[in-house]
């Protein structure tokens, strides 16, 4: 068979994280490979920072339906001629309109979910510190308007249920997506309560391209590193509560930046044991990694597959991990790293004891961790989840074709 024609669809974030890293990753793996690869992108920079009245409304009109972005996959489609779409982000500019155009022109479409926008205003189910379900399953999301979850904007949140509802009532999820991509079995549960159809959904996590890091017998690391972004969901309070409780000699190291960088500053002008760096490269945080005795994420939200988890493991890392969402599929407890209580600095702390008196059971962890990268987390295995899921969505638009 004839490598596949893909036509790859993404809405870069104002702020670049994992998904657009994801994306390029693709990109990249499929071109090496031997695909045609032809690339719709917009950038969510385009969107003005203090938007006119006007301007509000045709952005909100937009994250529902947006007629520019449908027109333009319909011209990309008939110029490239894929023998399928496979989108991303298409918030807010492009809209799941897109997945209209695609089905209009005979073309399957795959979708993969990097969160959970799709049955929650504020994409995370995180609301008030804790996971939050209460939209989950509703025909439109009233309680995150009620509560602002979308940038503490009713407004904003109530756009944003709206394309939910929308897309919902039209059955945009049920006959214009011939495959969807989750990252976790976890992810997959809750999008299916949320009206995502589980028969039509594959499970397949990230991958990363990092070199598979020689294990030393006698090098555990000499630290622990927490690298994402410092936000309230991300665990930051509870890491900081948990290293007040530790020795100066325990050391830490946080690499990343957001709204909670200044409680981050503080925290290490006070405590010897605490280091924070900024923002690092992919270089410097293979060095870190190659450093440390365990990666720490201590998310309050529920992850779904942070790619940081991934370079752990690559580095022949174990992470430790609140034991909950898609982190409790990823880091299996005892095995490539340790559960923790999401939310509980001295359970946080007490494992970070453990691990630090008992170097050879974290290698022993790291060697299962680097065992399980090698397994599932490579571009090879990536790559022949993407075949196997674009071979899925082709099949069904040709039986759906046939039966229109």
């Amino acid at each position: 068979m004839a490598p596949w024609r893909v036509l790859l669809v993404h809405e870069r974030y104002q702020q670049a994280g994992g998904e657009d890293g994801v994306f390029d990753a693709q990109v990249e793996l499929l071109r090496r490979r031997g695909h045609d690869v032809e690339l719709l992108e917009v950038d969510n920079d385009e969107i003005p920072a203090s938007p006119s009245v006007p301007e509000r409304l045709h952005l909100a009109i937009d994250t529902v339906w947006s007629r520019s972005g449908a027109q333009r996959v319909r011209a990309a489609i008939r110029s490239f001629r894929p023998d399928v779409l496979h989108a991303h982000n298409t918030f807010p500019l492009l809209s799941p309109a897109i997945h209209s155009a695609a089905r209009a022109e005979g073309v399957a479409t795959v979708q993969t979910l990097h969160n959970y926008r799709l049955i929650c205003p504020s994409a995370i189910l995180f609301r008030d510190g804790q996971p939050c379900h209460d939209c989950v399953g509703l025909p439109v999301a009233l309680p995150g308007v009620i509560h602002a979850c979308y940038r503490d904007s009713r407004a904003a949140s109530a756009t944003v249920a709206a394309m939910s509802a929308v897309h919902r009532a039209r059955r945009t999820w049920t006959r214009d997506v011939d495959r969807f991509v989750v990252l976790a079995p976890f992810a997959k549960l809750w999008l299916a309560r949320g009206g995502i159809p589980a028969s039509r959904t594959t499970v397949r996590p990230n991958f990363v391209d990092r070199p598979i890091r020689p294990l030393d017998r006698g090098d555990a690391g000499d630290g622990f590193l927490f690298v994402g972004r410092l936000a309230e969901e991300k665990g930051i309070a509870t890491l900081l509560e948990a290293w007040d409780r530790l020795p100066a000699e325990i050391r830490l190291t946080i690499a990343g930046s957001g709204p909670l960088e200044s409680m981050v500053v503080a925290a290490a002008s006070r405590h010897p044991g605490i280091t924070y760096v900024g923002r690092l490269s992919a270089g410097a945080i293979d060095a870190e990694l190659g450093r440390a005795r365990a990666l720490i994420v201590p998310s309050i939200w529920y992850e779904v597959c942070p790619l940081t988890v991934l370079e752990a493991y690559a580095a022949g890392r174990p992470v430790i991990a609140s034991g909950h969402g898609g982190l409790a599929d990823l880091v299996v407890d005892g095995v490539t790293g340790r559960h923790v209580p999401p939310g509980d600095p001295m359970a946080l702390a007490a494992a970070v004891r453990e691990a630090w008196a008992d170097p050879d059971g974290m290698r022993a962890l790291g060697s299962a961790a680097q065992a399980a990268y090698i397994a599932e987390y490579t571009p090879a295995r990536g790559y022949t989840g993407l075949l196997e899921v674009y071979g899925q969505a082709v099949q069904r638009r040709r039986g759906a074709g046939a039966e229109a």
